[in-house]
């Protein structure tokens, strides 16, 4: 099957990705060589300063330094949240990894943080209230939709440091990102599919999953 053409070169088409190691070349048109001196000093004035863009920066770059390869993404968050100086935090979590989400407070309490969980259908609200027909309901009768927003706003009221997204669909994870007032990070994505493991779509898209690369199947999702 023949790869469709991209509308613009951009990251995605590059063969070289000198911009990593600086091993090799960049090619005629990217993004790396278009930066001017003053982009790019304001850049290392933004990661390199005194404010939380900075704070966040480094600790990510000193936990992928030290723990590459060695710890889980719970452990890595448990590291991160520390080195930012984190006391309390947020968890933004689906109603079908409630259970998940409990080992995880078990183990941020361990950790010495504080906690505070916030569930996707607070607020109770039924989706025909916001316009969702009953036949898209999973199952008939009351069927709370997901409250992203409130969940935002609970944990602002908590004042909390850093929050983390425990399997939020698609589009809730958005919406929670817009509201949230502390930074946030992503500890599992909603794929029940493939048992929250998106990644496996991409390592069998030539056997189970080819089907993704299917035009006309894609346009009439």
């Amino acid at each position: 099957m023949a790869k469709p053409k991209p509308d613009v070169v951009t990251c995605s088409e590059c063969g070289q990705l000198n911009c990593y190691r600086e091993d090799a070349r960049y090619p005629g048109i990217c993004a790396t060589e278009d930066l001017t001196p003053e982009q790019r000093a304001e850049l290392v004035q933004l990661y390199g300063g005194d404010g939380l863009d900075a704070k966040l920066a480094r600790a990510a770059a000193e936990v992928e330094g030290l723990y590459y390869c060695q710890l889980n993404r719970i452990e890595e968050t448990v590291a991160f949240a520390r080195r930012i100086g984190a006391k309390r935090l947020g968890i933004a979590t689906c109603v079908g990894l409630i259970d998940d989400t409990k080992i995880l407070v078990d183990i941020l309490r361990l950790a010495g943080f504080e906690t505070r969980t916030a569930l996707c259908k607070v607020g109770s609200i039924d989706k025909t209230e916001i316009g969702v027909a009953e036949e898209l309901k999973i199952k008939p009768g009351h069927e709370a939709c997901c409250n992203p927003v409130l969940q935002a706003r609970l944990l602002n009221d908590h004042q909390t440091d850093l929050n983390i997204l425990m399997g939020l669909c698609v589009g809730h994870d958005s919406l929670f990102i817009r509201h949230s007032q502390a930074p946030v990070t992503t500890l599992v994505v909603k794929d029940r599919v493939l048992s929250h493991n998106t990644a496996a779509a991409f390592h069998t898209i030539k056997t189970y999953t080819k089907r993704m690369l299917d035009k006309k199947r894609l346009q009439e999702l």
